[in-house]
């Protein structure tokens, strides 16, 4: 998926994508129309660089819902012909899963356009997945045979159909129609999940993977096999090493974190990064500074793993340098280091911002070490990157790090937060928004009645408006 134009932080839209608080504050104080199209905007043009992992589908439903918004728009996209032409689940995901939300709350034609689009539409695994939590049994039945349909009776249709049973996230469709007496659904499916719990055990008799008793250079050999084939089993081989490798395998290990094959130096880097053995250091110092771009990104990686004093004590060296290990050493400092390290992670987090802008992937650790370490004079910046990123996870460190870092979060971005997309932001929010605000109250009481909110954010709200918690 190519990365989706985001609209400036301080416009509605650009809220809205960004799944603030803000935004939903702003989209009710907007005219409707305007609030509606940015909200169906975003639906339908998935604005996260990362859609397996962020959230905005609670958030942007619970907005449908106080605009007493339709699902038109959603109709159209999912109905237009480039459905079947552009399958990727990054298309339509995000609007199947807003629908199963508005289905929850209770909203017939949310329900009913998953129906229709588990029968025709291209992506109709999610779609049956969010029917399977919230749809009845005579419904789920009478999908049985448009789903069934896709799949012709040959063996490539079979094959296809027990793929599709073996991999939903949702079994319960599937048992339903086991149980259907019509030969062409309920045979179907029973021979289906026999084929795929075969394949199954197929795969589990015939590994591909280190068996008892092979030696180091084995597992060396497997690495390295595997690189050359496209994948990287560098981490995986280390744990082979780990339970094959003696006291006596010690030097090979070493010089083939020294001098071997890329998979193979690979994987023992990450090994000898586990053991915090006293010669990993050099070597990764040497790694990061070699031509092999895969080899410097493991030796990075691996240190960024260790745990020990000695890696530390080498980050507060390393993080003078203007390269990537000094980047990596920054990081470390920012996770592992004491009050002394609060200047070098606060130079290196101004640095990033300045550098590469308010999405650089190693904010995350630096926003979070600003936090861990209280660095007050981190403020301004955590406010920016909190203000700016597109990425919501990004924002949800952020928020914690200025909770720990600025006297005016409890009353300032904290307030906003109780309505962000993320449910850790909310979290943070719960525990910290200052309760005088009369939109804090009464955001926190929604929350705790409101039945599709995480337990983690019930659980901080309760402590803030329960019998046992001061007076709001």
């Amino acid at each position: 998926m190519f990365d989706p134009f985001i609209a400036p932080s301080g416009t509605l839209l650009g809220l809205l994508q960004r799944g603030r608080g803000d935004g939903t504050l702003h989209a009710l104080a907007a005219p409707r129309p305007e609030a509606l199209a940015a909200l169906n905007h975003c639906v339908v043009s998935d604005p996260r660089h990362d859609w397996q992992v962020e959230n905005r589908s609670l958030y942007y439903a619970r907005l449908y819902l106080d605009l007493n918004g339709g699902v038109e728009e959603i109709e159209r996209h999912l109905t237009d012909p480039d459905d079947h032409e552009d399958t990727d689940d990054s298309r339509t995901g995000l609007a199947l899963s807003v629908l199963g939300h508005l289905a929850s709350y209770g909203r017939d034609d949310a329900l009913a356009l998953l129906r229709r689009y588990a029968r025709t539409g291209a992506n109709w695994p999610w779609a049956l997945d969010e029917l399977a939590l919230r749809d009845d049994d005579a419904h789920l039945r009478s999908l049985a045979l448009p789903v069934l349909a896709r799949f012709p009776a040959t063996a490539q249709g079979a094959a296809d159909l027990a793929a599709a049973v073996r991999d939903s996230f949702e079994p319960r469709p599937w048992r339903l129609w086991a149980d259907d007496p019509r030969e062409e659904v309920g045979a179907r499916i029973r021979a289906a999940t026999e084929q795929g719990s075969f394949d199954r055990w197929q795969r589990q008799m015939r590994p591909g993977g280190p068996r008892p008793g092979w030696s180091v250079q084995a597992v060396f050999d497997w690495a390295q096999q595997a690189l050359e084939r496209g994948s990287e089993l560098h981490v995986p081989a280390a744990r082979c090493l780990a339970a094959v490798a003696g006291p006596e395998d010690r030097s090979l290990i070493v010089e083939a974190a020294r001098s071997g094959p890329d998979g193979a130096r690979c994987a023992a880097l990450h090994y000898l990064a586990e053991a915090d053995d006293p010669a990993v250091l050099d070597l990764i110092e040497t790694a990061a500074a070699g031509p092999h771009r895969t080899v410097a990104d493991v030796a990075l990686a691996a240190f960024e793993r260790m745990t020990c004093d000695d890696a530390v004590d080498r980050a507060r060296r390393w993080a003078r340098r203007p390269d990537a290990l000094g980047a990596c050493a920054a990081g470390v400092l920012a996770c592992r280091g004491t009050a002394q390290d609060a200047p070098q992670v606060l130079g290196e987090l101004r640095e990033a911002v300045r550098g590469e802008g308010p999405d650089a992937h190693r904010l995350w650790t630096l926003v979070d070490g600003a936090g861990r370490l209280g660095i007050a004079c981190a403020a301004p910046v955590l406010r920016h990157v909190y203000r700016e990123t597109s990425s919501s996870h990004l924002r949800g460190r952020a928020a914690r790090a200025l909770a720990a870092t600025d006297p005016s979060f409890a009353t300032g971005f904290a307030v906003e937060c109780l309505w962000d997309c993320e449910e850790t932001t909310r979290e943070v929010a719960a525990l910290h928004a200052e309760t005088g605000d009369v939109r804090v109250a009464e955001r926190l009481r929604r929350l705790a009645a409101d039945p599709a909110e995480e337990a983690e954010v019930q659980t901080a709200v309760r402590s803030r408006i329960g019998p046992d918690a001061p007076a709001m």
